[in-house]
């Protein structure tokens, strides 16, 4: 732990208004001291910044969203730093230097023990600045509290039991004093939800202007209904696989929890959610529609096929539409550089270079990370157009599923292209596993046969060697690895070979629609069978996706025999609901810790990624799944270790198991 605090921080806030995004970059000056910086507003201001500049930046390089088997990088890559997230997947991690360690800052992560540090520094000076009112005190206290117990949530997610710091380290104090043991699971979640209900009261309602990005009471309201779907989930609560983990006393640090205690946990998180979602919607969240202007190359066929046009629109832009009704809180703090990184790292999953129609260079690399691809697994998870999973759908056929068939066209197929209008080529060559698919499928991956919006354009997507999405040249390496590309985070108005036209957004951290899906989970874990009201908190989310709700998918004429009702039954629906927030939040870094907090990340992790043969020209031998990263998830994995460094200063520390 550190003694001393160091503020010298850096923070970008994303100031949207309709036209154009603005930086306010905020550096406290280093030679000033630390009761300097309080004086006025405008330096209090400063060092608000600076509590915020902590916060992990996701949907880059270096972050959590790359964890799980969603995204794939190209072995030849042997700078693992670089993508280091997938290495935690491949089993390389070390306690010397742990990568994305957020615990001290190991692996360029932000350290958030200083950043709590910060925020305890911050809350103790704040009352003596003179030129602000006492409520504008009150809320910027509040917002650090609030950020001081999510840092704390994000340190407990990803190590276990932590250390609580909830008072500020002054280098006069004892150097004993400096040195915690780690609390027990329940004690750190009680703490976090403590604070986080401290600090929503002054915080204001809803941000807008150039305060977007900073907490309000919406989104530290949604956040601690996360915080209690967590406590109450099987992995932090009466978890055996980590009975044998204890603390100094010999008490188990995961609380082994009965299932009386474990409903009541679950009670809590349900309160908690409705809660939010009542707050949220009284105050014009809602769930995300497209109403922007249509591309140009898109509006015969919007014309033509409305509905489903506007439906995909939806889907499409529903992170990428900065600050729309759906966003609860989102994060817009991006580290600057003084060279062009900024942009490569900043719109890391802009994968398609854009070309010209008419041309090949669709391929440009310069802004972008093209190599990064979607894994296999990934395709599959997505529904049948009748809203079930492949396996569940008697008109999917596993057998022939890498058949290659054509497209429907305007004249071979009129009554298909009326529905896949704007959504697939006509009369192109794909195959039979492309065909019949929600529509998230469509709007969130890149396929042959499909289209890739960029920069305005609509690129044939066909993904064979040289084609659109393809590799060039026997020498390129500018390829999706995996020869499947991922739509969903690049904004449809980017093009990433130029730094100039690349647009962007704020991470997304949560949304209404996670809101839904938390409250039809908490609900239906606290009832011996799903009832009316599970149904309506998850069909709020497929109905915006335009596939059938759940009574109608499970009781209707397509469902297999072995899935027909499942819906009826609770574990049925558990499975139900896990499936959808993977189909749901695909490329929204959440399906690493869902699968974690229901402790199936081993099951779902331990397994080799993979892809399609992007070295092929022709569909025979481009549709061969091949192996393309061998992963390795165990037991030991599911919990971050403590750094070597840490465990050597601070001898009340035990490590995590495994480690």
């Amino acid at each position: 732990m550190k003694s001393k605090l160091k503020v010298s921080a850096l923070l970008l806030i994303v100031i949207c208004g309709s036209a154009c995004s603005d930086y306010l970059d905020i550096v406290p000056d280093k030679n000033k001291t630390l009761e300097g910086i309080y004086t006025t507003r405008e330096e209090a201001y400063n060092a608000l910044a600076s509590v915020y500049f902590y916060m992990p930046v996701d949907n880059r390089r270096k972050s959590t969203w790359l964890l799980g088997d969603e995204w794939v990088q190209p072995e030849y890559n042997v700078d693992y730093t670089q993508w280091s997230p997938i290495r935690v997947m491949e089993r390389r991690m070390t306690p010397d230097e742990p990568y994305l360690g957020i615990w001290s800052g190991t692996d360029g992560a932000k350290k958030l023990y200083v950043g709590i540090g910060v925020c305890n520094d911050f809350i103790n000076r704040i009352d003596a600045v003179q030129d602000m009112s006492f409520s504008e005190k009150e809320d910027w206290k509040a917002q650090a509290k609030f950020l001081k117990a999510y840092y704390h949530f994000l340190l407990l997610r990803q190590y276990g039991p932590i250390v609580i710091m909830d008072k500020v380290v002054s280098p006069n104090d004892e150097l004993e004093s400096m040195y915690v043991a780690r609390s027990k699971i329940d004690e750190c979640f009680n703490y976090i939800v403590k604070t986080i209900d401290a600090a929503i009261p002054a915080l204001a309602m809803r941000r807008e202007g150039i305060d977007l990005g900073q907490i309000d009471k919406l989104g530290a309201s949604a956040i601690k209904a996360r915080v209690l779907l967590y406590r109450a989930s099987k992995f932090y609560s009466g978890n055996g696989d980590y009975n044998t983990f204890k603390d100094g006393d010999g008490q188990p640090f995961f609380p082994q929890d009965n299932t009386a205690t474990t409903q009541a946990k679950w009670q809590d998180a349900l309160t908690a959610i409705n809660d939010a979602i009542t707050l949220c919607e009284a105050n014009g969240v809602e769930m995300y529609k497209y109403e922007k202007r249509i591309l140009d190359v898109d509006q015969a066929d919007f014309d033509a096929n409305t509905t489903i046009m506007q439906t995909y629109y939806n889907l499409r832009m529903v992170i990428c539409d900065r600050w729309n009704k759906e966003l609860i809180w989102g994060c817009s703090n991006i580290p600057f550089t003084d060279n062009q990184e900024i942009y490569t790292d900043a719109n890391i999953m802009i994968q398609n270079g854009l070309g010209h129609p008419g041309s090949m260079s669709w391929n440009n690399p310069q802004n972008s990370s093209q190599s990064l691809g979607a894994s296999y697994k990934t395709l599959e998870r997505f529904y049948t157009a009748n809203g079930l999973p492949l396996g569940e759908d008697i008109t999917f056929n596993d057998a022939t599923k890498y058949d290659v068939v054509t497209t429907p066209g305007p004249s071979s197929d009129a009554a298909g292209y009326a529905k896949t209008r704007g959504i697939l080529q006509p009369d192109a060559e794909t195959i039979k596993l492309y065909l019949n698919r929600e529509l998230r499928f469509y709007a969130n991956v890149g396929i042959t046969g499909g289209y890739w919006r960029a920069y305005s354009w609509r690129i044939p997507t066909k993904f064979y060697f040289g084609t659109p999405g393809g590799v060039q040249s026997a020498q390129s390496s500018y390829a999706f690895w995996t020869a499947i590309g991922a739509q969903k985070p690049v904004e449809i108005t980017s093009m990433n070979s130029d730094p100039r036209a690349v647009t962007l957004y704020p991470t997304p951290i949560i949304r209404l629609a996670d809101l839904y899906l938390m409250k039809a989970e908490a609900l239906n874990e606290t009832l011996t069978a799903p009832n009316a009201d599970v149904y309506e908190a998850i069909n709020k989310v497929r109905t915006r996706a335009g596939i059938p709700t759940v009574q109608d998918a499970y009781a209707g004429t397509f469902v297999t025999t072995a899935a027909l009702n499942k819906h009826l039954d609770k574990s049925g629906m558990r499975d139900i609901i896990a499936h959808e927030r993977k189909v749901e939040f695909a490329f929204e870094g959440h399906i690493f810790w869902d699968m974690l907090r229901a402790k199936k990340a081993v099951e779902e992790f331990n397994a080799p990624v993979m892809g399609w043969d992007k070295a092929g020209e022709n569909a025979a031998d481009f549709f061969q799944v091949r192996l393309c990263q061998p992963r390795m998830f165990t037991l030991r994995d599911c919990l971050w270790p403590l750094p070597t460094s840490e465990l050597n200063k601070n001898e009340k520390l035990i490590q995590n198991p495994g480690w």
